[in-house]
């Protein structure tokens, strides 16, 4: 018995057939949520404008729901990155995503944190943007990519800090 014990324990500790359950953020109208939905390109699913394979990751993807409900996905584990690097790989399948369903009226969201396959796939967490972004410009900088992102600074060039040409931070 004892035998049995460990090993049921051992295989919790891995997380073999463990649930997720996501980490809540104190977000005013968020609910810890698994939801099964259809990986879409946003702007797809609102213009029309459908290029082959959600676009390749350069556009923002969402999750669409049997209901017809669009949710902007959003992510959690990065700060200021997107969730495309995430979901691409399921572009136009259904997957379980696990995360923060947040019902703010003013637009919804679900800030992804697992996701897998549907019905039953591998559980895998939502991090490849740090570990993807890392590959191109150097792992050391990726937990502040934003800072070191070489789009992100020549924006910055172009439109300063605040989004205003020839304006510097400490004005």
């Amino acid at each position: 018995m004892k035998g049995l014990c460990a090993i049921f324990a051992a295989l919790f500790a891995f997380g073999v057939g463990a649930a997720f359950a996501a980490d809540e953020w104190g977000i005013e109208h968020e609910e810890v949520a698994r939801i099964e939905a259809t990986v879409v390109d946003i702007l797809c699913e609102l213009t029309g404008d459908c290029p082959a394979g959600c676009g390749a990751g350069k556009r923002q993807l969402g999750l669409l729901q049997d209901d017809g409900t669009l949710l902007l996905a959003a992510k959690n584990f990065d700060a200021f990155a997107g969730a495309a690097n995430d979901l691409i790989s399921f572009c136009g399948k259904r997957i379980v995503a696990d995360g923060l369903l947040i019902r703010d009226p003013a637009m919804p969201l679900f800030a992804l944190q697992f996701k897998r396959l549907a019905p039953d796939g591998e559980w895998s967490r939502a991090n490849w943007f740090s570990k993807d972004w890392g590959e191109r410009y150097g792992a050391d900088k990726a937990s502040e990519w934003f800072r070191h992102d070489p789009a992100v600074k020549g924006v910055i060039a172009k439109d300063g800090v605040f989004g205003i040409p020839g304006l510097k931070p400490e004005e």
